[in-house]
Formats: C-alpha cells, sequence, structure tokens
C-alpha cells in the first residue's frame, strides 16, 4: 500500500467522522524493519514518529535516524532506565511500572510523557489494565510529578468491525471521561475505523512497507 495510501485513507476516515486529518498523528511502527527501508518507506515522505515495539531495536536505530521515537510495546521495568530516549511511550500497563518510571524521570530531571494501556478486550495475553482498574491507576500517576498522563492506548481483539469497533469507542469514551487529549489505537488492519472513532494516533506497520 504504501504511506501516501495510508494518509490518503486517514483523511477519508476523518472526513467521514467530520474531523480534520491534522487530529491524527501516523505513528510509523518499524519493528523489523531495517534504516534503509525506513528511510526509504517512511522519511521520504516527510517527518513522523516512529514506533518501535522493543527498546533494544529501537536504541539501535536511534543511533542511525533522527526521528521523534515512540515505545509502543510492553516496557519491562528493567529497561524503564531507556524511557527518557522516548518521546512518548504508549505502554504504562501497571502501578509497578509507573513506580519505576517515577524514580527514572526523577534520577533524569525529566517528566516522562505517557499513555496507559487498557486492556478493554479482557484478553489474558494482552497487557494493559481493565476498565475498572484505571480510575484508581489515573489517581495515582496524578500523584507522580515526573509523568505527564497524555491518554490512553489500546489494542483490540482481532475481529470483524463488530467487535473491533466498539473497542475504539470506549478508549475515547473513557479518555472523555478522564479529560485526555490522546487516543492511541488503530493498526494496519483497523486504523480507519480508529480514526472515525475518534484516535488521535494510529500506529501503523505493515501497510507502510508492503508494497
Amino acid at each position: 500500500m504504501g504511506l501516501p495510501q495510508v494518509l490518503e485513507r486517514i483523511a477519508r476516515a476523518c472526513r467521514c467522522a467530520g474531523r480534520r486529518p491534522e487530529e491524527v498523528r501516523l505513528v510509523a511502527v518499524t519493528k523489523g524493519r531495517s534504516v534503509e527501508e525506513i528511510r526509504e518507506k517512511v522519511l521520504a515522505y516527510g517527518t513522523f514518529p516512529l514506533g518501535e515495539s522493543r527498546v533494544q531495536e529501537a536504541l539501535k536505530k536511534m543511533d542511525l535516524l533522527q526521528a521523534e521515537w515512540h515505545l509502543v510495546g510492553h516496557l519491562q521495568r528493567n529497561k524503564a532506565k531507556f524511557a527518557p530516549r522516548f518521546a512518548l511511550v504508549h505502554s504504562l500497563d501497571s502501578l509497578r511500572l509507573a513506580e519505576a518510571l517515577e524514580k527514572v524521570g526523577e534520577k533524569a530531571g525529566v517528566r516522562l510523557k505517557v499513555l496507559v494501556e487498557v486492556n478493554l478486550g479482557r484478553e489474558p495475553q494482552k497487557h494493559g489494565v481493565l476498565e475498572e482498574e484505571l480510575p484508581e491507576l489515573l489517581h495515582r500517576l496524578r500523584e507522580m510529578p515526573h509523568l505527564e498522563v497524555l491518554g490512553l492506548m489500546t489494542v483490540p481483539p482481532i475481529g470483524p468491525e463488530a467487535v473491533v469497533r466498539p473497542i475504539f469507542r470506549r478508549l475515547s469514551e473513557l479518555a472523555d471521561r478522564y479529560g485526555l487529549p490522546e487516543r492511541s489505537m488503530g493498526m494496519s488492519d483497523d486504523y480507519e475505523w480508529a480514526v472515525e472513532e475518534g484516535a488521535t494516533l494510529v500506529r501503523v506497520g505493515r501497510a507502510l512497507f508492503v508494497d
């Protein structure tokens, strides 16, 4: 498909939902892609945030590519020390990780920008807090001076529109309830539904690199 086509589809989904295309940022997920591929398939078209799932893979690419880096995959507590290298961590999924990040932010003298991952599909194999755990976690996070919670993130179950779209709608409702502006949702197979339901960040990988 390619990046121009993805941007075109995002714009079309925005129009369908009565939104402006500039309300949605494309995060180009570069997991498993070489620096050459990233330059050719993403950066040749402009400046976009680059998303990585694994800290170690991201660190190697950071030395070679100047970009705004996002961590979109699970962050282990023993790798929390690398969080200041990322402009945004999409995957804060527990109080214990939050406490580790708070210590890192305090030591580095920075305020780390994070999203809280919510497991709205209640899938045991996936990370994220359950919806009923979200109020208490957000309360605790707001007491941590070195964390800035910008919004929520979710990864829906794999399934048809009737299964996936309500997950996106619910994340937007929760973000509105708690006054959080960012909603990170939607990947290569479902980002148009996510945009129509209020996504502000879509994490697209495969669709950018497959011709």
